[in-house]
């Protein structure tokens, strides 16, 4: 039986954390994929699920919700911030990362080069939030790396479905939304980290030989990278420093902690 990861409160931390940011639970996608290959790291996680989705907001908004969370990060003295929203990363990380040169930011993208690299020649669907789709940073990489056999999808409302779990909503969006594309597309870029959570409802949808495409492995092994290079990776590695997880919300909604662990351990 796989044995649960560890939950920690504040006043427990005795390593630097890696502070991981989402517009709510749905980065505990990429958080698994770190955990994959940072085991002994300590990690605090911040849903700001009472401004979930932010793929609708503007750009400034958007900005103002990253900068506050980048701070109460550096407060608790977080050796790198992930930004595991990839309409977060399109829209403010070149702002942050110029507002704070000291902190390390890695930031999500869609894995639209990964279907260049494998599966070039096949028809491709992103999916993403409008926010993402429109944004100066994917669409430099959509343009560099197109395979003139791409739809994009902005998927406006998915990621809220799918944080309030759901079920009979989301599988009208589906079949509304997707079922034009059932028989025309081979590959699916996941462009927001809680589409993963949905990878099965999308089979349904589209057909089981779908192949999924997402950043998160990527971004883990780019951010094992980076704190190797700056003598940051945690060398502790008893066996009860392992995998120790906090995690923030900003609704403060229970029920939100309770899902994100469940689907952390799941």
């Amino acid at each position: 039986m796989k044995k649960p990861l560890k939950q920690i409160s504040s006043d427990k931390t005795t390593t630097r954390p890696i502070g991981i940011f989402d517009s709510g639970i749905g980065g505990v996608t990429v958080l698994k994929e770190i955990i994959k290959i940072l085991p002994h790291e300590e990690y605090i996680y911040y849903s700001d699920s009472a401004n979930n989705p932010y793929g609708d907001k503007q750009d400034k908004e958007i900005i103002k919700l990253c900068e506050n969370i980048v701070k109460l990060f550096i407060e608790r003295n977080c050796k790198a911030i992930v930004i595991a929203c990839n309409t977060a990363s399109a829209k403010a990380v070149k702002y942050l990362r110029k507002k704070y040169p000291n902190m390390i930011f890695i930031a999500i993208e869609p894995a639209y080069k990964m279907v260049h690299d494998y599966a070039y020649n096949e028809p491709t669907l992103v999916m993403a939030t409008k926010g993402t789709i429109k944004s100066e940073k994917f669409n430099l990489l959509f343009h560099k790396y197109n395979n003139h056999k791409t739809y994009l999808l902005p998927c406006v409302g998915l990621a809220d479905l799918i944080e309030n779990g759901n079920k009979e909503e989301l599988e009208k969006y589906l079949k509304k939304t997707l079922g034009l594309y059932k028989g025309l597309v081979k590959n699916v870029v996941l462009g927001c980290t809680h589409y993963p959570l949905i990878q099965k409802e999308i089979r349904q949808v589209l057909g089981n030989d779908i192949k999924f495409f997402n950043g998160a492995n990527r971004l883990a092994i780019h951010l094992k990278e980076v704190l190797s290079e700056q003598n940051l990776l945690n060398n502790n590695i008893e066996e009860d420093n392992k995998e120790k997880i906090e995690f923030m919300d900003s609704s403060g909604k229970k029920e939100k902690q309770e899902r994100f662990y469940k689907l952390l351990n799941g």
